[in-house]
């Protein structure tokens, strides 16, 4: 099979196992190990309680190098005090111990329920059996996506190949999300992996710049992760870059993000259907992020798209409700091609059987103009399910 998965870029092999941390023998401890020492970069959560994995990651990934990432799902490892750092700096020691490398070269991850102790006597003989599988195989690169899902429904991965002159980079990826999603400088749990030479200053700008577009302008529940990151490592198989090729290399870096970032909302927690916000005419970005962002979280939006309900009254209500700048009978609101508000009241001669029938499509687009501006935001979301209740009122029983 084609090997579109995080082990396609030269330089990479995965390993998956299950160690008992969830049910059924599920896939819940992933290792990613590179063939030497990468640049690398990585963002992460700005929740206040962040777990003890961002803490030992944040300081592990301050020199830009690393050489493998261990992630475990099923717990969290979040407000656990001095016992989950050290829990998590162990999982480092593991991994490290076993391919010759420093303790502070790997990258430690976990996801899942919050609270509650990683079950060590568990994962430590799980990141043995993870790493007795690695392999640079489209099999081994599943297996790792497939590893760190929780309540995901499906694997999300992306690959995107972009030749330069002879030259042929890979940058590739996988991500697990589905809710508690609403990123801020960050994401669910997203690794990256290139054979692009990049070097570790370079590449977190890069980072930055792709996922603020993308994994920042996505929410399910408006539920911001104490677990969220997004980490990169760049082989340098397919040689260094130079400056003339960081921007074809941008661009495959966005792309991919992008694509993950959207398989997120579509696997969002009892999501039926995706919703993209898109604000023009706003006075400011600031204000055009605002406005598109009081739209998708809305709960009134989200079950009216849900149930097929091109209610433009609660669209309205939700930028009425902020603080950006416009002025009502100038706003424009569309659903797709149709406009549904205009001039301060409902657009003349609707077609309610028609609005409802896009309403009920698997993409639905709202289009809002401020008509105050030429700023431009885009924010994607899913609709609000009676099973989105269900799934979380039973999460930990």
């Amino acid at each position: 099979m084609d090997n579109t998965t995080i082990t396609a870029p030269a330089g990479f092999k995965a390993g998956a196992a299950a160690c008992g941390i969830k049910q059924a023998d599920r896939l819940d401890v992933g290792v990613l190990v590179a063939d030497d020492v990468c640049s690398a970069a990585a963002v992460f959560t700005s929740n206040r309680f962040c777990g003890a994995p961002v803490i030992v990651g944040r300081e592990h990934i301050r020199r830009g190098r690393l050489r493998a990432l261990v992630v475990n799902s099923g717990c969290s490892n979040v407000a656990t005090g001095k016992r989950g750092v050290a829990d998590a700096q162990a999982m480092c020691r593991q991994v490290a111990n076993s391919i010759g490398a420093k303790v502070g070269e790997v990258l430690p991850s976990s996801t899942g329920v919050i609270g509650r102790f990683l079950p060590m006597e568990k994962i430590l003989p799980g990141i043995d059996a993870a790493l007795g599988t690695l392999s640079s195989s489209a099999e081994a690169g599943e297996r790792f996506a497939q590893a760190i899902m929780t309540t995901d429904l499906r694997m999300k991965q992306a690959c995107e190949r972009v030749r330069i002159g002879r030259t042929q980079i890979t940058v590739a990826g996988c991500c697990k999300g589905s809710g508690m999603i609403a990123p801020n400088m960050a994401t669910m749990l997203a690794f990256l992996t290139t054979d692009a030479g990049v070097p570790a200053a370079a590449l977190k700008n890069l980072l930055r710049d792709a996922v603020e577009p993308t994994f920042n302008r996505v929410t399910v529940d408006e539920c911001q992760s104490t677990s969220d990151t997004v980490a990169i490592m760049a082989s340098g198989a397919a040689g260094d870059l130079n400056a003339r090729q960081a921007a074809s290399f941008s661009k495959a870096l966005r792309a991919v993000c992008e694509s993950l970032a959207y398989q997120i909302v579509r696997d969002g927690e009892g999501a039926t259907k995706v919703l993209e916000v898109i604000v023009r005419g706003a006075e400011s970005p600031r204000d055009a992020h605002v406005a598109a962002r009081a739209v998708a979280v809305s709960p009134l939006v989200k079950t009216a798209v849900h149930g097929g309900d091109p209610n433009w009254g609660r669209i309205v209500q939700a930028i009425g409700a902020t603080s950006v700048t416009y002025r009502p009978e100038k706003v424009t609101v569309r659903l797709g091609k149709d406009v549904l508000f205009t001039k301060g009241a409902p657009a003349p001669h609707l077609d309610l059987a028609r609005l409802a029938e896009a309403m009920r499509q698997p993409h639905v687009t709202l289009t809002i103009d401020l008509g105050a501006g030429k700023a431009t935001e885009r924010v994607l979301t899913c609709d609000l399910s009676r099973e989105y209740v269900a799934i979380n009122a039973d999460y930990t029983t």
